[in-house]
């Protein structure tokens, strides 16, 4: 009765800054005809219900709740075929999904505690890192089997793999250091010092440079990877370049599709840290919300949105003339962001409501403050943890 007096309350809120909602909620709103062939799924893992839910990003319904392993915490979908993984920390093992079908397919055992997992790009390979067993687990996705575990720091949080499939970046949260992983040869070829309690990486698009944020000492590590336009210019080692100053408690970084710009969510500041990529200088910070805790940018580099954590809400940054231009109430705790393919939807994990905040970017109408509205929210399981958007054409459609 709570929670259905707080969504209530949220959609009262948001009818004066909606616009088109209103119409929308009394009025079923006609939704494009993607054709028989075209799927569209969001998959949320709920570490509480033990299950992945699956949400038709073609109508907004929940399709599908899938059992899966125990306390499923991180998620990834393959980027060559249309399977989804995820990662079970509870009982150690990693589930595979069917995309076409919404089903468990596979489930491949790793080591202790994983919580996140990493695709290449060539859709061939999966990381694990296993934070209780301080190794890194390589699954091969075309046979389902762990063809190797890479001894690494202590308890490792994340293992990112760079775009060109030649180095997977680790962070280990208990010695303060960076584990670099030749791909190829699968053992570690670096073991970097950093900054306190290093967690979330990104590698720029070109494979050339690695963040890592630190949200112990509120820094985020700059780190040259060797690779091949590296050894291009002389450099031909893994090194620490930089220790950047940003926030207190830095926890996510997001980072632009042109691979520019690094955008930091600094926990207990409020504020976002903007990171120039090219010079490892911090361009500028700005107030966003309360505990900013994750980020999305749209495929054209212009909008950034963050979900605070702290105040129940999701803000939309204008990247080009840096500024934030919304705010808008969502359900509670919000935490992971996905987005649509077709980028006019932002989809919000609220972990402790339940559910997934569906809010539509549409274009201004004379009179409205804002071009974004509330379309639905969609309950799923109990603490939801990650989320990942897959669309694809079936080999197979069905006829209508």
């Amino acid at each position: 009765m709570a929670l259905l007096l707080r969504k209530l309350l949220i959609v009262i809120a948001l009818l004066p800054v909606m616009g088109g909602f209103a119409w929308w909620y009394f009025r079923e709103k006609p939704l494009p005809d993607y054709g028989p062939a075209y799927r569209e799924y969001a998959y949320v893992t709920n570490g509480k219900s033990d299950t992945v839910s699956v949400i038709d990003l073609r109508t907004f319904e929940l399709a599908k709740t899938i059992p899966v392993g125990m306390e499923p915490t991180g998620i990834a979908a393959n980027h060559r075929k249309n399977e989804i993984y995820t990662v079970n920390t509870g009982s150690n093992n990693i589930t595979v999904i069917d995309a076409e079908k919404n089903a468990v397919v596979a489930t491949v055992r790793v080591h202790g505690k994983p919580y996140f997992i990493d695709v290449s790009q060539d859709g061939k390979r999966a990381y694990v890192a296993n934070s209780g067993s301080n190794n890194v687990s390589v699954v091969d996705l075309e046979k389902r089997t762990v063809v190797g575990d890479v001894r690494v720091g202590a308890s490792p949080g994340l293992a990112r793999v760079s775009p060109d499939a030649s180095t997977v970046v680790v962070s280990n949260r208990a010695d303060n250091t960076v584990s670099i992983i030749d791909a190829e040869l699968l053992r570690v070829r670096a073991t970097l010092p950093v900054c306190k309690q290093p967690e979330d990486i990104a590698i720029l698009p070109d494979s050339s440079k690695a963040f890592v944020t630190c949200s112990g000492s509120s820094q985020v590590a700059s780190i040259g990877l060797k690779n091949k336009t590296s050894k291009a210019t002389g450099e031909n080692t893994d090194r620490v370049l930089a220790l950047l100053d940003v926030g207190r408690t830095p926890i996510s970084l997001t980072l632009k599709p042109d691979g520019g710009e690094l955008m930091v969510c600094d926990f207990d500041s409020d504020s976002i840290s903007i990171i120039e990529t090219g010079t490892d200088e911090v361009g500028s910070s700005m107030l966003i919300g309360e505990h900013p805790a994750h980020g999305a940018i749209t495929l054209d580099n212009s909008r950034l949105y963050v979900s605070n954590f702290g105040s129940d809400s999701v803000a939309v940054y204008d990247i080009d003339i840096g500024k934030r231009i919304a705010t808008m109430p969502v359900g509670s705790r919000p935490d992971s962001l996905a987005l649509s393919q077709n980028q006019n939807y932002l989809l919000v994990l609220d972990t402790q409501s339940g559910d997934v905040t569906v809010i539509q970017k549409r274009k201004p109408r004379k009179l409205e403050p804002t071009e974004y509205s509330l379309l639905t929210m969609i309950p799923v399981g109990k603490q939801p943890n990650g989320i990942v958007v897959k669309a694809f054409m079936v080999s197979k459609p069905v006829p209508k």
